[in-house]
């Protein structure tokens, strides 16, 4: 019980800093950070994604979803996508319900090269198990005997642009965050919660022609929310024979705007290491281990992303050039 409340003090204290709920390897599906990413694949897509971090710490964050996405209308001038997602962090529980819809502006005749704007509209519930907190004194009226629930709606904006070999995107998360009310209310007390907060994310990469069995795509991220460090993830990944991509990325927090922060907040976060394997031309399947290079890391065993991503390619549809992004 220490241990969780250890994790709980960690998190709470950069709580103002803290990201939406990411993935480590998001790079392989977009539109868990941009609803303008749906249709972009050019065929129906569905990705799942199982993320347990920070291992060795009970109660540490875990995290599931499930996306399905695809283009429609004539010339897929327009994606439609849903994401579903449920994060579990000591006593307290999130599902959310996302439905994204992105209209895709071709810039030439093959429509490789595109302009996407995209908004998603969605549901978080919040939950807290009283039942797994310990009261100081027997009966205390403000500890839940169970679980209490919150429902929070939500949307999210998204721009995204396209070429054979490179992209660029922003989008605004959590746009109603700001709106919403930030606890549970049981039998009158007002539990507070850590939930999430308004995020720009602003993501490019390219994709580099080595040899013709080799190929790198670089990429980067940037995660905003103005009241803590800027978020920065640096990813490359290595394409061999369009079978298997072996990569790593680098994340850490530097302090870009002039904010009042604690001089012992560390700018380094964590390095990942990342394989992914088509099994076939429709099936995909990667793994991802991140080692925490700051102060937690001698409290856990690093963290563990299993995803698998499937392809459903239409009869009536043909793609002129692969979607390395």
């Amino acid at each position: 019980m220490r241990k969780v409340i250890l994790l709980l003090l960690i998190t709470a204290g950069q709580v103002k800093a803290q990201q939406t709920v990411q993935f480590s390897q998001y790079v392989f599906n977009g539109l868990s950070v941009n609803p303008a990413y749906a249709g972009y694949k050019e065929h129906l897509y569905i990705n799942m994604a199982y993320r347990h971090q920070w291992t060795g710490i009970p109660g540490a964050p875990r995290t599931g979803g499930i996306s399905i996405d695809g283009p429609r209308g004539a010339g897929n001038k327009v994606g439609l996508g849903l994401q579903a997602m449920v994060d579990f962090m000591g006593p307290q529980q999130a599902f959310s319900l996302y439905g994204s819809y992105a209209y895709r502006i071709p810039l030439d005749q093959d429509g490789t090269k595109r302009f996407a704007l995209g908004i998603g509209i969605g549901v978080t519930q919040y939950s807290l198990d009283g039942s797994a907190l310990i009261a100081r004194e027997s009966g205390d009226p403000t500890v839940p005997t169970g679980k209490v629930n919150t429902l929070a709606p939500d949307a999210r904006f998204g721009i995204y642009y396209s070429t054979p070999a490179f992209y660029m995107g922003i989008s605004v998360m959590d746009l109603f965050s700001l709106y919403t009310e930030n606890g549970y209310f049981w039998k009158g007390y007002n539990f507070k919660t850590i939930r999430k907060s308004q995020h720009i994310y602003l993501t490019t990469g390219c994709m580099l022609y080595l040899s013709e069995h080799l190929r790198l795509k670089p990429s980067l991220m940037i995660k905003e929310d103005f009241k803590g460090p800027t978020g920065v993830d640096i990813n490359a990944f290595l394409q061999i024979d369009h079978l298997l991509w072996i990569g790593g990325s680098f994340r850490m927090n530097p302090k870009l705007w002039k904010k009042e922060l604690p001089d012992q907040l560390q700018i380094t976060n964590a390095a990942s290491a990342m394989v992914e394997y088509y099994v076939s031309e429709k099936l995909r399947i990667g793994y991802s281990y991140d080692l925490n290079i700051n102060k937690l890391a001698g409290y856990q065993g690093g963290s563990h992303e299993i995803s698998v991503g499937i392809s459903f390619p239409s009869k009536k549809s043909t793609v002129i050039n692969p979607r390395y992004f």
